[in-house]
């Protein structure tokens, strides 16, 4: 078996490492536009199964004729070309599995993927991603749902001025989730609401007061979990991070209309994007990821809630950071799912879906536990008059 993993940043080159580990027989080939990265990548990972390619994911021709060569490809590429990545898999009549932030709503491809007899599971990271997975674990339990409310956020251990916040993975999706419509679920009906909105106060268990705000993170929940009352996903930062993203976005950073400088365009949201690249991309800070999914609903005439949380840290032994580890390892467990076939449904397959399946959910569970990633869950069921 030949896998294609594409992306050779953080997220993509810690996939290649776990996969070609976890499956000594098969061969991992890690591609990227950047020959010389491919290869510097590849050469670090350090394991006869792992090679590289170059290879441009903008080129949609060319790189659904390279895809024909590979059993399953795995994409880790920014959210811009997410979607035309999954688009040549379902050309290439390839299996996916997507961790991109895209814009564009994957399920919208769930015909095509029907058609060319192919699996294609997207938001395959941590949120999206183990999130859903989660969410489904939990629905999958209740008769009726009423409540899903998800807080997750990649934090560095101790607040790093100037935004209190480094970055650990792609600024350009980084930015898209700060300005992205974001549409939430409430008191049953799907709205839009001002990305950066709806901001509280929280206490994170072993992390202290954090702010969450919303944005957009729910994607194919708004289309898998049905009459619930409310369904939200908030992003955590620590206190005074979001009064900041507001200022730069009022004051046009985040723009894509280019302005006029000493007779030069200059577009401000390319530019944030490389001063943010420069000054917040700070390796020698330790990361952690922080995540609340609280789901609750009818069951049997009682009501329960589950709580989900997890706190991952920086891994000192290896040097992966939080994000890279709850991000990848949760790509690369579903990836070899795929890759022996417990995963068979054609079609696009929403994380959430896997959660739904007991023998799939407690598998993820566990191997992510053998990496050190460790979900804790509790229940608690009532009367519904008494809340």
């Amino acid at each position: 078996m030949r896998i294609l993993v594409l992306g050779y940043g953080n997220i993509g080159s810690v996939i290649v490492g776990d996969l070609a580990e976890s499956m000594p027989l098969v061969e991992v080939v890690i591609a990227g536009r950047s020959r010389s990265r491919a290869e510097e990548v590849a050469t670090s990972i350090d394991r006869d199964n792992v090679s590289w390619v170059q290879l441009d994911a903008s080129n949609r021709r060319k790189l659904v004729d390279a895809l024909k060569g590979f059993d399953l490809v795995v994409g880790a590429l920014p959210g811009k070309v997410g979607c035309q990545s999954v688009k040549s898999c379902i050309d290439a009549k390839v299996d996916m599995v997507d961790v991109s932030y895209m814009p564009e709503d994957p399920l919208a491809l769930g015909e095509d993927a029907i058609r060319a007899g192919v699996t294609i599971i997207p938001d395959c990271g941590v949120a999206p991603g183990l999130s859903n997975i989660l969410v489904g674990h939990a629905i999958s339990k209740l008769d009726q749902v009423e409540v899903v409310h998800i807080m997750v956020g990649g934090l560095p251990e101790e607040p790093a001025p100037p935004l209190n916040y480094v970055v650990t993975w792609s600024v350009e999706d980084l930015i898209d989730e700060y300005t992205r419509e974001t549409v939430i679920v409430e008191d049953g009906k799907v709205i839009k609401v001002e990305t950066l909105s709806g901001l509280e106060e929280v206490e994170f268990p072993r992390v202290g007061k954090l702010e969450a705000f919303y944005t957009d993170g729910l994607r194919t929940l708004l289309h898998t979990v049905k009459g619930v009352k409310s369904m939200w996903e908030k992003t955590l930062r620590y206190p005074g991070h979001v009064e900041k993203i507001k200022l730069l976005k009022a004051l046009g950073f985040f723009d894509e209309e280019p302005v006029e400088v000493e007779n030069t365009c200059i577009h401000p949201r390319r530019l944030t994007i490389k001063l943010l690249e420069k000054k917040l991309r700070r390796p020698e800070v330790r990361d952690m990821i922080a995540m609340n999914v609280e789901v609750g609903g009818m069951k049997e005439g009682l009501r329960n809630s589950y709580l989900y949380r997890l706190l991952d840290r920086y891994d000192e032994e290896h040097r992966v950071t939080a994000m890279a580890r709850t991000t990848a390892y949760t790509a690369s467990v579903i990836t070899q799912l795929v890759a022996r076939k417990a995963i068979e449904e054609k079609g696009v397959i929403p994380p959430e879906r896997l959660g739904m399946r007991e023998a799939l959910f407690d598998e993820i569970i566990a191997q992510l536990k053998r990496r050190g990633i460790e979900i804790n869950k509790s229940r608690v069921t009532y009367q519904p008059n008494t809340r």
